[in-house]
């Protein structure tokens, strides 16, 4: 038997939400070998007023397999969105964005941000850092002036409806794809 495999999961049979890859792994086989291709890109999250929105952001930065996730502010999350991806998708949680920004500049990774504020850049037209960190404010209130103030760019989603903003969640896996699209598959 693979030594990866978990005899349990063997025996009852795997119904976990994995890809086939995976099927019968045990979870640490799992972020072992995640963790040899994650790619460098982190995503972060303001949590201040208890966002329902960070179980999302973690589902989507484990499909887009992003080196980490951090929550700033509020350590408790929802995490029944993220559908058990937290087991395999490093989450770092920072009681402060000084916290947040300290960790960024000891990294060396640059801090762009994703609201569409005053000043922001187009996502589709930036050219993202390989190395980096996208973070998002809230739903709401968007990202915090401390938050905006650490970031080196700050960039917007182009819409073309009604409605001033879209769902913190959507805005992450948007600008993860992004990355993904620049970095991976070297397109513009």
């Amino acid at each position: 038997m693979d030594p990866r495999w978990d005899p349990e999961l063997v025996e009852q049979g795997d119904t976990r939400n994995v890809v086939d890859r995976y099927r019968n792994w045990t979870v640490e086989a799992i972020v072992e070998d995640l963790d040899s291709r994650r790619h460098p890109f982190h995503v972060a999250i303001e949590n201040f007023e208890h966002d329902m929105n960070i179980g999302s952001v973690v589902r989507s930065a484990n499909a887009f397999l992003a080196a980490e996730v951090h929550i700033i502010g509020k350590r408790r999350w929802n995490r029944r969105g993220a559908m058990v991806t937290e087991r395999y998708q490093h989450v770092r949680h920072h009681e402060s964005v000084g916290g947040f920004v300290a960790w960024a500049a000891e990294a060396k990774v640059p801090v762009v941000g994703i609201d569409n504020v005053e000043g922001s850049v187009a996502l589709e037209t930036y050219a993202l850092p390989r190395s980096c960190v996208l973070v998002f404010g809230q739903e709401g209130p968007g990202l915090s002036a401390e938050a905006l103030a650490a970031c080196v760019d700050v960039l917007a989603i182009t819409q073309f409806g009604s409605t001033r903003s879209i769902n913190a969640g959507a805005a992450a896996a948007i600008a993860m794809h992004a990355w993904v699209r620049q970095h991976i598959f070297a397109q513009p």
